[in-house]
């Protein structure tokens, strides 16, 4: 097994310094531009590198990786996620050029079977269909949001465990073991960072092309509006197509003048603006004092005020009989509320 140059280390720690570097700089910035160029550039040239002096083999397994070695395994995946950074008009061009060093990335860590059982079959689930891949179904929301839980808490169990591992390999006293353990946690955390790009990558792409169609319809879409405004006097008020632009099927009239289809005859072109600046809703058609009016007419509004109650008609003082059957009614009303107090009859309290 040949050990990597020296030039590779070198390359390496310059293109993860340099990507390093991208995060203080701010995209409008020109300098962004340069510096990603710089970085992508590196990152190149330690894949062509790896190729050339063939470090990795697909008849190795994991244990027959060098240790030092171990963390180039990463390079494709350091670059993808470089790539994913950039904006620009060849965004489309980036992700797929991202998508392809994601899938080599996790191709080549299966061959060393360096993937969990679950990476391996989502893995399996993208290369089946690349364009449709998601980390969890886009229709159920409940089995969305568990995976979604399930990876999350697994990738800050993996940040937990490389952070006690960095501090460890810090030490001189680090033995070799200890360090091809912090390598292959860095790459199993970005196995699971790299399913979470290539899910993100997709609903882009997806979004992307939908854009890229949208201009196009809405343009016809203006072309034909604007062919329906102009007419035969060039006026731009008119909204409805001219006559001549109908769509119709055969002849309008028979040789002898007869019809053959449907159509309408239109005096002036004042009749068809009169419709055009009109609110959607039906205006008023006379006002509350005609409406009351009308209604009187039609016998729906009665003049005594229909049933108000009427003022009550004072006693006849004069009329004896009259005022002695008031008087006993009253009596007996007075006997009835002795007799019956209020509440006696109600001792369950009901009602």
């Amino acid at each position: 097994m040949a050990e990597s140059p020296p030039s590779l280390r070198l390359l390496f720690l310059s293109a993860r310094s340099q990507e390093a570097a991208l995060q203080h700089v701010e995209y409008s910035n020109n300098a962004y531009q340069e510096l990603f160029q710089i970085a992508a550039s590196t990152y190149e040239e330690c894949r062509d590198l790896i190729e050339r002096l063939a470090i990795f083999s697909r008849n190795e397994t994991s244990e027959d990786i060098a240790t030092s070695t171990i963390q180039y395994l990463g390079v494709d995946y350091l670059f993808a996620e470089l790539l994913l950074k950039a904006y620009g008009s060849n965004r489309q061009k980036l992700l797929q050029q991202a998508s392809s060093l994601l899938e080599s990335f996790l191709s080549r860590l299966d061959s060393y079977e360096l993937l969990s059982k679950q990476n391996r079959q989502l893995l399996d689930q993208y290369q089946e269909d690349r364009e449709n891949f998601h980390l969890a179904s886009t229709t159920d929301a409940a089995e969305r949001r568990r995976v979604k839980v399930a990876r999350f808490q697994e990738e800050k169990s993996l940040k937990t465990k490389l952070e006690l591992l960095r501090k460890k390999s810090a030490q001189s006293s680090i033995d070799e073991d200890k360090t091809r353990q912090l390598y292959f946690t860095e790459l199993e955390l970005f196995a699971n960072q790299s399913f979470q790009s290539l899910d993100m990558i997709v609903q882009e792409s997806l979004i992307l092309l939908q854009a890229q169609s949208e201009p196009q319809s809405s343009h016809s879409i203006l072309d034909t509006r604007e062919n329906g405004r102009s007419d035969s006097a060039g006026s731009s008020e008119r909204l409805d197509g001219s006559v001549s632009q109908i769509t119709r099927r055969g002849a309008l009239l028979s040789k002898e003048g007869k019809p053959l289809q449907p159509f309408t005859i239109t005096d002036k072109r004042s009749q068809l603006r009169q419709g055009v600046f009109q609110p959607g809703h039906n205006l008023p058609t006379m006002t509350i004092e005609d409406y009351l009016e009308e209604e009187k007419r039609r016998g729906g509004i009665v003049d005594d005020g229909g049933g108000r109650q009427r003022p009550p008609v004072e006693p006849d003082e004069d009329n004896i009989e009259l005022a002695d059957q008031e008087t006993m009614k009253a009596r007996a009303w007075d006997e009835y509320t002795e007799a019956n107090p209020k509440g006696s009859g109600n001792t369950l309290n009901r009602g």
